[in-house]
């Protein structure tokens, strides 16, 4: 804009306000940069020249024009000032007529790069009495992808294809708002979206009661928020070298003005991942005897292509009242695995008795379409209300073909088998929430309330076939429909309370479920109802400057996805069953925490949880038959205590390091077989972070973590102990426009790791050699105005974090 242009506006805007406030005296004129930009969003304040108290101020629009109305004569200091450049002083006297101060000027900071800050380039750690905040902004993990993220993030745990915190699996939520994607597809996700907009991530340990009762644990990506106006892209492709190679690419793109902020995103994900499996089954007889022992080794193959595509539509009614709409669009048109098996069966003195092989072919498709529908409105009063409608439609269909040969000890062949099975389940999802909240400033408090309500409905069937001498012949026993529904009523309401030393919160969440569950085929019909109260409280005291006390208490339920409510069978081989149970039941949990910081930095705390009726994905051995079923059973009690060591700090100026190590004993108890099982172990979690910013105008950024997980019990198994190992290393490039990343993982080759199990008439081994070693070179590039911010806010469901088991 030359400065004609410029006169002519800044005379018409005054002119315009001098016929609608007559006398009123003013403030107006432009702020640009050195190449004549204007800067929208800067800051313009008059300050008193007595003592800098702020007495009236603004903020400049998208063509940098500021005004400042009803300003009383005096003589002012105008400050000037947006983030990246160096504040602007100038002396100005307002007597009988408007003041108008021209174009403004300002320079950019030394301390900033074009479109971020590189002030901090090693990621921080916060820790409040209920959460962890890992800052990540602008360091090597940030140009990545976010689930490299969340896998670095202090605490948090990737697990063969799940993301656990303290034994727990979370739930993701972006921006306050959850992701809409079951287990599964949030790995997907996560993946294949960049980390360049995250400016942090919150393991929040103690939700409060307007999250879901389900929201046991929750994990809050942060992103940044919107600065200036205008259009933002970034183009990103990442290579990676595990088994397989695989790869992924993406685009995402960013436009906002004063009224609308737009955001849209696509990401491909080509991947072929491989995986080992050695197995042992003893069977025993009655007499508690083995009389057969199958080693068996798997060999298996994944291949799948995923596009994702995600948008946010926010539309600014007026300053208070904005209208939302967002969509995640999921679309897998090829999941396929194939898994090559060998078994061989001895007798108890590992005499050769007879051997098989198999192969499962198995060939997915889906979609999973999610869609939110957003208002918020903010009032004169500091008080909010929010609206939220949310649907969701899943298709998934699966086709499997299994065929077995099986040999005499000679390997002289005995017989073969073969069956095809064909599978589908559709789900829609409703949910409507609403959300009020209150400050009440002069008690130095707060109050809110809302409540939910949700509905699934989920159809399924599966047909198997038999083959014989090439003919399909349909397998009445083994084929099955099951319809599901379930809705839920939730409400809750919450205080916070602050005093000089004291801060409280305390809240209540009520949630009526009603669920029905049948089987077409068999007729049986499941029916729960029950209804749940869920309390929450949090209280910390500031004993002194550099010591404080804090104690949390939260209670929680966690509900059965619905293909672990699915009774279908699903043959991995002739022997080897994945079946739902219909007859699961919620798990509900009773978390107490109490804790100590020192100095802001070193963290000492202790907590117990209390699971009643916890369920788990157990191997259970049908020796009568020779069969291994995977299924979800419910234990009786669950209880796990532990202690916690926290510290983080800097070793120069350069270099941060984040430590904690957790002691824990875990105690199963569950009625398998008719007969009472205890077991208890004590474990250890480790682990050790360093972050390091190198060269002088800090470019290179490097991240270090190891995690060590010893000899844990899950489900009354014992899981061998594990090294976590990762490295990051970012490079800007073509004047801060380019990243190159570098990252390994696995860099010990200590994360496979062995699964035995051993109680009653119960003996199997597994040891797991997962694709998770891998050597990974990323870039990404921004266009655009990359001063920009996403409104980016993938939403997650808990309805939809329950449409699959994880893993696979």
């Amino acid at each position: 804009m030359n400065l004609k242009i410029k006169r002519v506006v800044l005379l018409l805007s005054i002119l315009t306000s001098g016929f609608i406030f007559g006398q009123d005296l003013s403030v107006s004129g432009f702020i640009s940069d050195v190449d004549d930009n204007p800067i929208s969003f800067a800051n313009i304040v008059l300050l008193s020249t007595a003592d800098s108290t702020a007495i009236k101020g603004t903020t400049s629009n998208d063509k940098g024009f500021f005004l400042i109305e009803n300003v009383t004569p005096n003589n002012y200091l105008l400050q000037t000032s947006f983030i990246g450049f160096k504040p602007n002083y100038q002396l100005i006297s307002v007597d009988d007529l408007s003041v108008e101060v021209g174009n403004v000027i300002l320079e950019e900071s030394a301390e900033a790069l074009d479109e971020i800050s590189i002030i901090a380039k090693k990621p921080t750690v916060k820790k409040d009495a209920d959460r962890l905040v890992f800052n990540v902004e602008n360091t090597a993990l940030s140009e990545g992808n976010v689930m490299e993220v969340v896998r670095n993030t202090p605490g948090v745990l990737v697990l063969d294809g799940s993301i656990s915190v303290k034994n727990t699996k979370p739930t993701v939520y972006i921006n306050d708002r959850k992701v809409q994607l079951s287990n599964a597809e949030l790995m997907n996700l996560l993946e294949g979206s960049p980390a360049s907009s995250i400016k942090s991530v919150e393991v929040i340990t103690n939700p409060g009661a307007k999250y879901d009762a389900s929201d046991g644990i929750v994990i809050n990506i942060v992103m940044g928020k919107n600065l200036v106006t205008g259009y933002r892209g970034t183009v990103f492709a990442n290579y990676t070298q595990g088994f397989y190679p695989r790869y992924n690419a993406g685009i995402t793109n960013y436009y906002k003005n004063n009224k609308i902020n737009v955001f849209a995103s696509y990401s491909y994900n080509n991947e072929k991942i491989g995986r080992l499996n050695d197995e042992q089954v003893n069977f025993i007889n009655d007499s508690d005897a083995i009389y057969e022992r199958w080693d068996s080794d798997f060999d298996r193959t994944t291949k799948s292509q995923t596009h994702t595509i995600n948008t946010n539509f926010d539309y600014f009614i007026n300053d208070n009242n904005t209208l939302s709409f967002s969509s995640n669009l999921l679309f897998l048109p090829k999941f396929d695995y194939v898994t090559n098996g060998q078994t061989n069966v001895f007798d108890q003195n590992y005499s050769g008795l007879y051997n098989f092989d198999n192969v499962n072919n198995t060939n997915d498709n889906k979609y999973n379409l999610g869609f939110d529908l957003d208002y918020v409105s903010n009032f004169d009063s500091g008080s909010s209300l929010s609206l939220n409608i949310h649907l969701t439609t899943y298709d998934y269909n699966r086709d499997q073909k299994v065929n077995s040969n099986y040999y005499f000890s000679d390997n002289s062949l005995n017989f073969s088998n073969a069956f095809e099975t064909v599978s589908k389940q559709n789900t829609l999802i409703n949910t409507a929430q609403v959300d009020y909240s209150l400050p009440l400033s002069e008690s130095n408090s707060s109050f809110s309330f809302g409540a939910k309500s949700s509905f699934v409905n989920t159809d399924s069937e599966i047909n198997q076939f038999d083959i014989e001498n090439g003919n399909l012949v349909f397998d009445s026993n083994n084929s099955n429909a099951f319809d599901y529904k379930e809705s839920v009523f939730a409400a809750y309401s919450s205080f916070e309370k602050s005093w000089e030393k004291f801060d409280l919160s305390i809240g209540l969440r009520v949630e009526q479920s009603n669920i029905e569950g049948k089987s077409l085929i068999t007729n049986n019909t499941l029916t729960q109802d029950y209804f749940n109260w869920f309390p929450i409280a949090s209280l910390s005291y500031q004993a002194s400057e550099k010591v404080s006390l804090y104690t949390n208490y939260k209670r929680s339920i966690q509900r059965p996805d619905y293909q672990s409510l699915n009774p279908f069978k699903f043959f991995l081989n002739d022997n080897t069953i994945v079946t739902g149970n219909p007859n699961l039941q919620p798990a509900l949990t009773d978390f107490v925490e109490i804790g100590t910081s020192l100095n802001g930095n070193i963290y000492v705390q202790a907590y117990f949880k209390d699971t009643e009726s916890n369920f788990m994905e157990l191997p259970l051995q049908d020796n009568d038959n020779n069969l291994l079923i995977y299924t979800p059973t419910n234990l009786e009690n669950t209880t796990e205590y532990g202690f916690d060591f926290i510290t983080f700090f800097d070793l120069t100026s350069r270099w941060n390091v984040y430590f904690v190590t957790s002691v824990y004993n875990l105690k199963e108890q569950a009625i398998l077989n008719e007969s009472l099982l205890n077991r208890n172990m004590w474990s250890n979690y480790s682990e050790l972070s360093n972050s390091l910013s190198l060269l002088k105008d800090n470019s290179l950024s490097v991240t270090l973590s190891l995690v060590y997980i010893s000899k844990n019990q899950q489900g009354f198994q014992t899981v061998d102990a594990q090294l976590y190992s990762d490295l990051a290393l970012k490079k800007t490039i073509f004047n801060k426009h380019g990243v190159l990343t570098l990252s390994a993982g696995d860099l010990f080759n200590q994360q496979d790791y062995s699964v035995r199990t051993k109680y009653l008439r119960q003996d199997n081994y597994r040891f797991m050699n997962i694709d998770n070693r891998f050597v990974k070179l990323g870039f990404s590039y921004k266009f655009g105005n990359t001063g920009l911010e996403t409104n980016q806010r993938t939403k997650e469901k808990n309805e939809r974090d329950r449409l699959e088991k994880s893993g696979n």
